[in-house]
């Protein structure tokens, strides 16, 4: 066999692992100078804002100053920096939104840091945004400000998720079909620990989850809201077991568990899609409450 045909048939051989590679589902991340492009993790999302008064009879917030309801706000913005690709998505009551919103693009995204530096800030920006805004509307609401709440990300270069959320506004990750909260994922893992094997009767009698408002009753009536505007800031490394992030408003918890809402939209590839049917089930559940929801999807 001559050189030219040992190279062919290795060529072939080549071709053919990388076509089933592609068939598996797998892609191939290339970078350039040590660095991840921004188009070699495709990012898609899709948003659902439901105007039309809950079935339930509730109806969602309305503005002190001409009693109009006021449906949640939703942000989706993009940002270049150098060769890195940000997004930023947010659910949010209205009174916080834009506090929220403006506070990171003049803190983070317009405030002249390089690749590293904003990295380094991104998640402590983001938590002083939400207190920020929070702050602001404490000056002129006072009491009324424990049901306002929030549900945003922030994705970095496709690599790295900074999540927040508060009050009753929630963020959800599926991981391989699972859903996890954040800043509690650790606690549910399927992995065992080393303490299961020694102490597996005092495991056994521990919660693998601390459960949330959405999961602790039965049906919406024991789903009654904190009254808490408490702040819960997260971030997760960007994985090909991380399937998608839901982003959603008091509306969706209060009808469905965590699990449940994961469980309802997997199959849906498109988020869109998966958005709108998330939406419109918690209104066919007689939701009572704003019922809005982003979900990104990582491909």
């Amino acid at each position: 066999m001559g050189f030219k045909d040992f190279q062919l048939k290795i060529a072939k051989k080549l071709r053919l692992r990388n076509f089933l590679a592609k068939e598996e589902g797998y892609k191939k991340r290339e970078t350039n100078n040590g660095k991840r492009l921004s188009w070699m993790m495709p990012i898609t999302h899709g948003y659902y804002v439901a105007e039309e008064k809950p079935l339930g009879g509730g109806a969602p917030p309305q503005t002190p100053q001409n009693n109009q309801v006021e449906c949640d706000k939703v942000v989706v913005q993009r940002e270049q920096v150098e060769e890195q690709e940000w997004w930023f998505y947010g659910v949010f009551d209205t009174r916080i939104g834009g506090g929220v919103t403006k506070y990171l693009q003049t803190h983070l995204f317009d405030d002249n840091l390089n690749e590293s530096q904003m990295r380094k800030r991104s998640k402590e920006t983001l938590k002083k945004a939400h207190m920020h805004a929070k702050a602001k509307v404490r000056e002129t609401e006072l009491e009324k400000t424990w049901n306002m709440g929030s549900a945003s990300a922030i994705v970095i270069n496709g690599e790295k998720l900074i999540l927040a959320n508060m009050g009753e506004y929630k963020v959800v990750v599926c991981k391989e079909g699972e859903a996890f909260e954040i800043n509690r994922r650790q606690q549910h893992t399927t992995k065992s620990h080393w303490s299961h094997k020694f102490l597996p009767v005092v495991i056994k009698r521990l919660p693998k989850v601390r459960r949330t408002s959405s999961d602790s009753g039965k049906g919406a009536a024991a789903n009654k809201p904190s009254k808490s505007s408490e702040l819960a800031v997260g971030s997760e490394k960007i994985d090909r077991d991380i399937e998608f992030v839901i982003l959603a408003s008091p509306g969706i918890w209060e009808v469905m568990k965590q699990q449940e809402a994961v469980n309802l939209i997997r199959h849906l590839e498109d988020p869109q899609e998966a958005a709108e049917c998330l939406a419109k089930e918690a209104l066919t559940r007689m939701s009572k409450s704003n019922v809005s929801c982003l979900i990104i999807r990582f491909e």
